[in-house]
């Protein structure tokens, strides 16, 4: 549920970028293929092996990135404020073309999935769980796997429980199923953008514009904070037993927005989930 850059900078995203980019594929490599998907037209940014689409999905237009043409098909799914570009650019580029085809989406409000703008409500998780799932059931996927980071962990954790037939594998980091109070003022410290690192903001203002991008963070904060008011914080406690299918668990120790107790609490109510902690 982080915003992404923040905590990537001196921490996740330098390490997504290089050595979690690199263990990722390992994991991946271990996953059994089974899944074929249709085809796309060229994403400028990453060369002619990149295709980029949209989709109507649930009365929206989902924008979504696509490589490979391996059996085994796996959605890559953003943070806040983040698209497919910008938060998976070294899996885009690296993952195994031939074991994988990979599809990075961008959820609806956020990267090119506009319009619409980007809005909060409180069934927001549970809406991104159904458009990432429709939107890969339009593509003619069969099964998936899911490798979500910060609030697309969240929604990935979301739609395992909700279509455990569906979805075979899952690879989370930076996610959390309930918010606390330590959680609310963390989040608090992100919301004026300008306090941002430029390294942070950079990617975020190219892609939306100043104004866009700073509402947006400022609505997301507002929208996080309505899960402190529910029962035990929930975002999504309740679900976590639901999940069926093999999960990883992955946290950075020095991760100044996701705290560690986050990911036990995950690891402790995905049954049969595993978890690696590491010191970057």
């Amino acid at each position: 549920m982080r915003p992404p850059r923040p905590s990537f900078a001196p921490t996740m995203a330098a390490t997504l970028g290089g050595r979690a980019a690199r263990r990722l594929r390992l994991l991946l490599s271990a996953l059994k293929p089974g899944i074929q998907v249709p085809r796309a037209g060229p994403a400028a940014a990453f060369g002619s092996s990149v295709t980029s689409a949209k989709a109507e999905v649930n009365g929206v237009h989902l924008h979504y990135l696509r490589t490979g043409d391996g059996e085994h098909a796996v959605l890559l799914l953003p943070g806040m404020l983040g698209s497919g570009e910008t938060d998976f650019g070294p899996q885009i580029e690296k993952l195994n073309k031939k074991l994988f085809t990979v599809v990075a989406w961008d959820p609806r409000g956020y990267g090119h999935s506009r319009p619409p703008d980007r809005d909060f409500p409180v069934d927001f998780f549970e809406r991104d769980a159904k458009d990432a799932v429709d939107l890969m059931k339009t593509l003619k996927f069969k099964q998936v796997s899911l490798l979500g980071w910060s609030d697309g962990g969240i929604t990935a954790l979301i739609a395992a429980a909700r279509y455990p037939s569906y979805v075979s594998k899952m690879v989370i980091w930076g996610a959390n199923a309930y918010v606390t109070e330590q959680d609310t003022e963390i989040y608090q410290g992100i919301r004026d953008v300008s306090k941002w690192s430029e390294r942070a903001r950079k990617p975020l203002e190219a892609l939306y514009g100043f104004d866009y991008f700073a509402r947006t963070c400022e609505k997301w904060v507002d929208g996080i904070e309505q899960f402190k008011h529910l029962p035990d914080g929930s975002i999504c406690r309740d679900l976590l037993p639901l999940v069926q299918c093999p999960t990883l668990i992955i946290h950075g120790e020095k991760d100044p927005l996701v705290p560690r107790f986050h990911a036990d609490f995950l690891h402790r109510h995905v049954r049969g989930s595993r978890r690696i902690l590491w010191n970057n």
